[in-house]
């Protein structure tokens, strides 16, 4: 007997456009749907709120915030966000369909991932997790659950903003705060503090990169809180202490993302991600020899990211516990046994590292020799730095490094811009608003009719193909409709009657306005708005400008004036003046004129004036 409880939205319509057509998943704060939009007639997932969190006002409105903001985010490696609503007072948001498996399931099939492989989908991750932090977004639950890979190959990060979101609907209800963590990933600040910034994405990412290179995370515990404070208490191991393959380089990278001081972690995932594309060139690189711990094997029972442990951790502060004093005297003679040699292991071996920001690279190169240092360069872009010169400096001036050790400078290669690509028109427009905003740009869609190119096609694009545009630029894409109903005809030169009767006829509405015009006969149109081969709806609007025919003026009345102030006066109303009669030896004075006096004439006419 099938027992299994149907789930009432499957086949629901949201807002007259959503149908859902299946389950995709269902997680700790929202259930993801399999969706078809009606409207646009394209496959989506839409993620649906669960009543715990949709009956709190607190949640619903920063959902709304964070989804809007959400939204703005484009980039291959962002599952992107196209709508938000409310069903049944459950919020939801309309995501990209990713048609694939999450990175936590490909770790459960396969344990851990080659070293290749892990930092080729960490850069993809750190790529979005950049973008993010850009744009002024923390995504504050990195972990492989919300890693999608799809069949095609991409790698995209999902559900930013909203452990944000829940966070916000459970600090109206308690004193201290709670904070929504995947414990197994969570930043130290996030637990004893309860703030995070981008470097807390960071530490995430590095715990997730350690457990691609192991096959399990870290830290373990039977209670959430406990796993949570080991964060904050204890430095991550090495992953070669797991897999001794794992080359030193690596080791580097996951220590340096994963310090308990956010002050010493990368500033945000694009350093990060910098330092990540070092060490994959390095990869081939032998491992120096270096005493090692013997290989930790990897948990029989499920690593705590396979499990559901997110939840909200109340982030009070432990209570210390005082140790015996047996305890603090032996911790005291070890202290002084080892202070000699500890001197050269931690401070004896580290130095200055020196300024080399704003020089040219052959210049920090050399004062980094001088130094006793290596230098690895790579390159960045810069909107203000010079071509060739060094724009930031891993370790920075003045912090601490190995003697003799390697300095990572990134050098300017100038500022960051795209070409809006040539082929563009007559793409098809999903393709096209992909294409574009994979080269960063914030595209703005719209459509109109197209006599020559198909539905669905790009028709235009503003700034035109072959502009060159700085990073995040505007670029406006136009959409074929397909061919208009009614091609507007030319009517100008027609007479106004004529004109409307031909626009008429076409179920077009004609609206007219009159204006002055010195060449053309009044009563015919000299101007149309659309104007002809314009494709429009039926019923739309034509305004067609109607000549009024050249201006008319009343003739002034110049009488007893002299010739020339007759003249003066004519002029200045746009007549001519000409003497018709000049009566020998008279005063040069008009004593008639024709037209006559306040008689309706046309502009630049012909005044006639007789003299005695």
């Amino acid at each position: 007997m099938d027992t299994t409880v149907a789930d009432p939205l499957i086949g629901a319509l949201l807002d007259e456009r959503y149908r859902i057509r299946g389950r995709v998943a269902r997680g700790g704060m929202a259930t993801v749907y399999h969706a078809v939009d009606e409207r646009l007639e394209r496959t989506i997932a839409i993620k649906i709120i669960h009543p715990t969190h949709a009956g709190k006002r607190q949640f619903t409105d920063r959902f709304e915030r964070e989804a809007k903001m959400i939204a703005r985010l484009t980039h291959p490696n962002i599952v992107a966000v196209y709508d938000e609503g409310s069903h049944d007072g459950l919020p939801y948001l309309v995501m990209e369909y990713v048609k694939g498996r999450t990175l936590r399931d490909v770790l459960n099939d396969r344990v851990r991932l080659a070293a290749d492989e892990a930092l080729g989908i960490m850069a993809s991750v750190l790529a979005a997790l950049a973008a993010a932090h850009r744009a002024g977004l923390v995504h504050r639950d990195v972990k492989p659950e919300n890693v999608l890979l799809s069949d095609d190959g991409q790698v995209k990060v999902a559900d930013f903003g909203l452990a944000r979101a829940v966070e916000a609907s459970g600090e109206e209800n308690t004193a201290s705060g709670q904070l929504l963590a995947t414990v197994a990933y969570v930043a130290p600040e996030l637990v004893s503090e309860g703030y995070a910034d981008p470097r807390a994405d960071v530490y995430s990412a590095g715990i997730m990169l350690y457990e691609l290179l192991t096959g399990h995370v870290p830290y373990e515990g039977a209670q959430a809180v406990d796993v949570a404070w080991q964060h904050v208490e204890r430095d991550v191991p090495a992953p070669s202490r797991t897999v001794p393959e794992i080359s030193a380089g690596l080791d580097e990278l996951v220590a340096r993302a994963t310090r308990r001081d956010p002050g010493a972690r990368p500033t945000d995932a694009g350093a990060l991600l910098a330092e990540l594309s070092a060490a994959r060139e390095d990869l081939g690189a032998p491992r120096p020899a270096v005493a090692r711990h013997h290989p930790v094997p990897p948990p029989t029972a499920p690593p705590l990211a396979n499990t559901a442990f997110t939840a909200l951790i109340p982030m009070a502060r432990r209570v210390a516990r005082r140790p015996p004093f047996a305890v603090i005297a032996a911790v005291v003679v070890i202290g002084l046994l080892v202070a000699l040699g500890g001197w050269w292991f931690g401070a004896g071996r580290y130095t200055e590292t020196p300024a080399l920001i704003n020089l040219v690279q052959a210049d920090a190169q050399a004062r980094a020799a001088k130094a006793g240092f290596s230098l690895k360069a790579v390159e960045g872009f810069s909107e203000t730095a010079p071509v060739g010169t060094v724009v930031a400096q891993r370790p920075k001036a003045t912090e601490s490094i190995l003697r003799g050790g390697t300095i990572v400078v990134t050098v300017s290669k100038g500022p960051e811009r795209h070409t809006v690509p040539a082929d563009i028109i007559g793409m098809d427009a999903d393709e096209a608003m992909k294409a574009l905003a994979g080269q960063t740009f914030k595209v703005t869609r719209s459509q109109g009719y197209s006599a020559t190119v198909a539905a669905g096609k790009v028709t235009a694009v503003d700034p035109p193909a072959g502009a060159v545009l700085p990073a995040g630029a505007s670029v406006g894409v136009v959409v074929s409709k397909g061919p208009p109903p009614i091609t507007v005809p030319s009517v100008v030169g027609k007479k106004v009657e004529d004109a409307k009767r031909e626009l008429e006829k076409l179920g077009l509405v004609v609206r007219t306005t009159v204006v002055n015009n010195d060449q053309v006969a009044k009563d015919k149109v000299v101007g149309q708005d659309p104007v002809s081969g314009t494709g429009v709806e039926a019923n739309a609007t034509v305004t067609l400008s109607v000549s009024a025919g050249p201006p008319v003026v009343a003739v002034p009345d110049v009488g007893g004036m002299t010739f020339d102030e007759a003249k003066k006066t004519l002029e200045s109303v746009g007549l001519v003046a000409v003497k018709a009669f000049n009566w020998p030896g008279g005063r040069n004075t008009v004593y008639t004129q024709s037209p006559g006096a306040n008689q309706q004439v046309m502009k630049g006419s012909t005044v006639s004036l007789w003299l005695y």
